[in-house]
């Protein structure tokens, strides 16, 4: 069975992309292996750092070799891509190897897609993300999943997808899937 790694873009408890997410997982259920990435402690990339590869650093590049596909859910930050996301496809895009920049990286390859939660900016982050995710040189699978966040949500915190939201959601994770078995 095919593992694909969650990376949510939010690190907020009870984000609506993490609530995106657990939809998503419901979609795979039974198809693929799924797992959330840990991201959190992962430092604001230096050269510096580089060499000596932080521990957490380490761990999300190995989670990311690990995986089949990397599925991200993503929140919109001023009609941009967030600068932690940014961050972390920022270490997990180095080479591995720094004799050879050029190199492969922990990302380097694997079946890749986006799903964006926001009140707005969904096409100007998912041009973004096209652009980011091939330069990086992964295998973007461009079925994505735009929602807008439902107005009680603000409220009572619970994210609840539209019905054009789920079916988008089942679409993505079937292309995903038809990706990794392509």
């Amino acid at each position: 069975m095919s593992k694909v790694l969650f990376i949510v873009g939010s690190l907020r408890q009870g984000s609506f992309n993490h609530q995106l997410a657990a939809d998503a997982e419901k979609a795979l259920a039974g198809k693929a292996e799924v797992s959330y990435l840990d991201w959190s402690q992962v430092p604001v990339f230096s050269q510096d750092l580089e060499g000596q590869t932080p521990a957490s650093v380490q761990a999300v590049r190995d989670a990311v070799a690990a995986a089949d596909a990397v599925w991200i859910f993503s929140p919109v930050y001023n009609f941009a891509i967030p600068g932690s996301v940014k961050n972390l496809l920022d270490w997990l895009s180095r080479a591995v190897d720094l004799s050879d920049p050029t190199g492969p990286s922990a990302i380097n390859g694997k079946v890749t897609t986006v799903s964006l939660v926001a009140n707005g900016g969904h096409d100007q982050v998912a041009d973004q993300y096209r652009t980011l995710m091939s330069f990086i040189r992964t295998n973007f699978v461009d079925q994505l999943t735009f929602s807008r966040v439902n107005d009680s949500a603000w409220a009572d915190g619970k994210f609840i997808a539209s019905e054009e939201v789920s079916t988008d959601l089942s679409k993505q994770a079937e292309a995903l899937l038809a990706a990794l078995n392509a």
